[in-house]
């Protein structure tokens, strides 16, 4: 395989207030770290935004204990549509995984924060603890038990540490997470009602469920702080999902997109082509988020979930003096050094 796939990047959210949402996470699960905060025009994606390029306002949130971050997403020229009353197994990206430590005490913390909690902590299908919540934008957050850490520093909460998509055939959609995205390891493939989804949304139907997880180490600049990651897709029995985005634009509210960090973009395009999901988007040079810098393009699972795949050339390292980091000019699969990874933590906001 001529390019590799450093794991989930970040999440695409969609809000009506970037600050606001921020603000809210931040202070349950310290997502502090902004990698940029940004004002654009969204010129490449009109095929998904009615042909119009949009003003957007982003910012990409990450907490340094590990795991993905989430990129905050707001229209500035237009209201963002409102998302329908998601049920679980709709085609999408419909609930975002958040590592703890400690699942209990996380359940503690929550509630004492007034966040809306789906019932008590339970068991997944391979054992680890976890539990389902909601953000005051409607979206449903698993926190799950995880020991994928970059740092150890007495903190409950990491980042992102995956997503469940709701899809309409299991056995298709395997052909582009597990086989070109690198999610090689079936964890479980279950078919029957779970009493963990029962406090959700259509959750006492039947589900299939496929957890995979990616079998090896991450390589790339960022593996050791994104850590390990885990796709779980679902397909609900005997009822007719709805498409999450359906007559709705990207950028709307709700997860827009779930984006992978890659190594080497042209070879993955070559094998997204050959195996039926060319790139619906390629900024093919250059992207730049004003802080930062790479090469992004999109490509849509069987149920036209989006997928951003996203080449990073430039970061800042420490903002507040101007320090970039040109990635272009280091060994693509070489990890940053921790002591680089841990300056990010100078750029972060206090509350």
């Amino acid at each position: 395989m001529g390019y590799n796939i450093n794991g989930i990047q970040q999440i695409g959210l969609g809000v009506h207030d970037a600050e606001q949402a921020w603000a809210w996470y931040r202070k349950v699960f310290g997502m502090n770290v902004p990698i940029f905060r940004d004002h654009a025009t969204a010129g490449l994606m009109t095929r998904y935004t009615g042909d119009i390029a949009h003003q957007r306002y982003a910012i990409l949130a990450m907490n340094l204990e590990g795991g993905a971050g989430l990129e905050i997403w707001q229209y500035t020229s237009r209201a963002p549509k409102a998302a329908p009353k998601i049920e679980l197994g709709d085609t999408g990206v419909c609930v975002v995984k958040i590592k703890a430590r400690s699942v209990v005490e996380a359940h503690k913390s929550m509630a004492a924060k007034g966040v809306t909690i789906l019932g008590e902590p339970s068991v997944a299908p391979d054992g680890r603890k976890h539990f389902f919540a909601v953000d005051p934008y409607s979206n449903l957050i698993e926190i799950i038990e995880s020991k994928s850490w970059f740092q150890e520093r007495n903190q409950n909460f990491g980042g992102v540490a995956g997503c469940i998509i709701g899809v309409t055939d299991i056995d298709k959609a395997l052909k582009l997470y597990r086989d070109i995205l690198g999610f090689e390891e079936i964890v479980y493939d279950e078919s029957k009602r779970f009493t963990d989804f029962e406090k959700l949304p259509r959750g006492t139907h039947s589900f299939r469920r496929v957890l995979l997880r990616s079998s090896s180490i991450r390589q790339g600049a960022f593996g050791k702080l994104l850590g390990q990651h885990e796709v779980e897709l679902i397909q609900v029995a005997a009822a007719r999902p709805e498409k999450i985005f359906e007559n709705r634009w990207w950028g709307d509210q709700g997860y827009i997109h779930v984006c992978f960090d890659v190594t080497n973009m042209d070879e993955l395009s070559k094998t997204c082509a050959q195996k039926g999901f060319e790139f619906t988007v390629d900024s093919r040079n250059s992207f730049d988020m004003g802080k930062a810098a790479g090469h992004f393009a999109y490509c849509e699972d069987p149920d036209g979930t989006l997928v951003e795949l996203v080449e990073t050339h430039k970061i800042p390292i420490i903002e507040k003096i101007g320090w970039y980091l040109n990635l272009k000019k280091r060994d693509p699969s070489k990890p940053l050094p921790n002591w680089i990874l841990k300056l990010l933590s100078l750029n972060r906001v206090k509350d």
